[in-house]
């Protein structure tokens, strides 16, 4: 893999920035624009802020020269709305937003969702179902000869054939049925800033196929091209490298028919996520073939410096008069500091999405960006409210060695052992929560991302820094659950993991003489549990004194591993065949609210369904009026 272009080197002249993106007419006036050159549209309400994508693509457009106008939150009944910043002279950028349309929507068990986070006033409904099809639909309606540019988590995930729990069927790749010209996966930076100065330089999107990070549609493999057709599960996948070797995934009518072929196409989409060494792929669709280049390089800390350096307003955009929007709320006074996760979590999309590769911001830009909050951020009374990202603890963290981070395949780092090479030490991050902690007007850091306590155990300097300094009353944690069936399919540490690092946990506390709680969270109905699995789960949290108060119930979001096993029944985890092991999953309503309502078997209205299946388990034992017993008698 060459080395990328830096994202800032481009050389075209860069536009005063804007007090806000515009989402107007009058806006745009009055920067003395006639025309936009991207329209970018967006199921969020726009907050420009490092935290909402559609800001930060704006920003970085606008810091390459580019005039870019929002559209957040239309109308989608018709073209309309979408016309409401003229035509634009490059293209239309579609996004659900920082939000799957459909996970925002519905809930695990696909109930609908009366509220939304990213919406003023918290407000529900603001956005379509599958809002990338929706909104590529209408800016074509509205300005049918300018190209349509898919990206976010919504196309990210949806970008090869794909399960869907809400239909519960295969749909085709979003690119396919939004009928856009091109689809930007993962943190798209690099891809886009590439893209928009060549379509600049006049070349169509659709005759873009040697860019990495994008989809695109194309008639037929180049006869250049070695294929290695890997839907074939009974022959190895030759190991050819080479940027003439595409990998043949399982084409889509082939994984619709036959769930084991489904399973084969996700494993070898996630052994093809490494951009050091990833081959591009393609899967056919009727009579075309989708084009899936190798992820892009990722990110080096100055670009990602460069990128949370630009200039945001930290705010809401003034359309909305001061409403709340929740997710903003949340957010504010919070700082972002790496990007990535190597957990592997196979329930997970932050791999699919942002990848295995850690990017890290430097220590001057975190702290730049905390003084920004301390300046100019509305409402702050000096403390920050995390450093974090997808993990609290992988700031800095990686391989540490480059010969075997190119050719490495694993899915993840740290399952079922930490991988020898992997560096592990914290003191970086520890020296970084002291500089954040100095700095002027902050009276406190609190730590709200999760913790990755596998990792955390091999620090105690560490745990005892985050606990001394940085946790209040409770720290978040997930052992997701304490039988090694489900965590062997989630690809999380035991259990004992787990204690470990709550005996550490609370030995700092109680040297720093702080009374402090740690809040487990757990999955029901995960690949891979079964009825006694969650027994022995509502054992253990009586055992130790958990009452949950909230609880999740697995959720198939599109192309997780997780998804697999639960649509195909087989281990994408392993070598796929059609004679290996089947892995179970509870499907049916029923038995998906009996795993969830063990998790709170405090509650009474979850006594009658566990009593239910006590009996038939033939653990009558424990029912009853005393602390031995789960649930208590019922009445006539």
């Amino acid at each position: 893999m060459e080395t990328p272009r830096d994202i800032f080197s481009h050389g075209k002249p860069r536009l005063a920035p804007a007090p806000f993106l515009p989402m107007s007419r009058d806006e745009m006036e009055r920067l003395g624009w006639d025309q936009c050159d991207v329209v970018l549209v967006t199921g969020d309400a726009y907050v420009d802020h490092p935290s909402f994508g559609m800001a930060v693509i704006g920003r970085l457009l606008e810091a390459q020269g580019f005039r870019v106008g929002i559209i957040a939150q239309p109308d989608w009944s018709g073209p309309e709305p979408f016309r409401a910043l003229g035509k634009p002279r490059l293209f239309f950028g579609v996004t659900a937003g920082n939000m799957d349309s459909m996970v925002n929507r519905y809930t695990s068990d696909r109930r609908l969702r009366h509220d939304d986070s990213y919406t003023p006033g918290g407000e529900g409904g603001k956005r379509p179902d599958r809002a990338v099809i929706v909104y590529a639909q209408r800016c074509r309606e509205a300005f049918k000869d300018v190209p349509v540019i898919l990206g976010g988590i919504e196309a990210s995930l949806r970008r090869i054939a794909h399960f869907d729990i809400w239909s519960e069927k295969l749909r085709r790749s979003v690119l396919m049925d939004a009928k856009a010209d091109l689809l930007l996966f993962g943190n798209a930076e690099r891809a886009l800033v590439e893209l928009a100065h060549r379509m600049e330089a006049g070349e169509a999107p659709k005759t873009i196929t040697d860019l990495r990070g994008t989809v695109v549609v194309r008639d037929a493999v180049p006869a250049d091209y070695t294929v290695l057709d890997a839907s074939d599960i009974d022959v190895p996948t030759p190991s050819l490298k080479g940027d003439t070797v595409v990998v043949r995934l399982p084409s889509y009518e082939q994984v619709r028919d036959d769930p084991v072929l489904y399973a084969q196409a996700s494993r070898v989409l996630h052994q093809e996520s490494n951009p050091l060494n990833a081959r591009a792929l393609v899967q056919r669709h009727g009579d075309k073939e989708l084009w899936v280049a190798p992820p892009p390089p990722p990110l080096t800390t100055p670009e990602l410096d460069g990128v949370y350096d630009l200039p945001y307003a930290r705010a809401p955009h003034p359309s909305y008069g001061g409403a709340k929007i929740p997710a903003w709320e949340m957010i504010r006074f919070s700082v972002n500091i790496l990007r990535g996760c190597f957990g592997g979590c196979s329930f997970c999309s932050i791999t699919e999405h942002e990848g295995r590769i850690i990017q890290n911001r430097s220590q001057g830009s975190i702290l730049r960006e905390i003084g920004e909050i301390r300046d100019k951020t509305a409402g702050f009374t000096g403390t920050i409210s995390d450093l974090g990202g997808p993990t609290a603890n992988m700031w800095r963290l990686g391989c540490r060695e480059p010969e075997v981070q190119k050719v490495c395949r694993r899915l993840s780092c740290v399952y079922p052992d930490i991988c020898k090479t992997l560096g592990t030490d914290h003191d970086p991050l520890i020296g970084l929560y002291r500089a954040a902690r100095a700095v002027p007007g902050v009276a406190r850091v609190s730590i709200g991302s999760g913790v990755r306590y596998d990792l955390a155990v091999l620090s105690p300097a560490y745990v005892d820094e985050l606990v001394r300094h940085h946790v209040g009353g409770y720290l978040k944690i997930a052992p997701e659950h304490t039988e090694d069936g489900p965590l062997s399919k989630m690809m999380k540490p035991g259990i004992k993991t787990y204690e470990r690092f709550k005996t550490m946990f609370e030995a700092s506390a109680k040297k720093a003489g702080k009374k402090l709680y740690l809040i487990p969270y757990f999955i029901a109905a995960h690949p891979g549990t079964s009825d006694q699995d969650m027994l022995n789960l509502a054992l253990w949290l009586k055992t130790n004194g958990f009452k949950l108060d909230q609880v999740q119930t697995f959720l198939p979001s599109p192309m997780s591993l997780a998804t697999a096993m639960y649509h195909s029944g087989h281990d994408p985890l392993h070598p796929v065949r059609r004679d290996s092991g089947m892995v179970f999953s509870a499907k049916g309503l029923k038995q998906r609210r009996l795993h969830k309502a063990l998790l709170r078997y405090h509650d009474p209205e979850n006594a009658a369904i566990i009593r239910e299946a006590l009996i038939r388990m033939g653990r009558s034992d424990l029912i009853g009026p005393g602390k031995q017993h789960l649930v208590p008698r019922g009445t006539r």
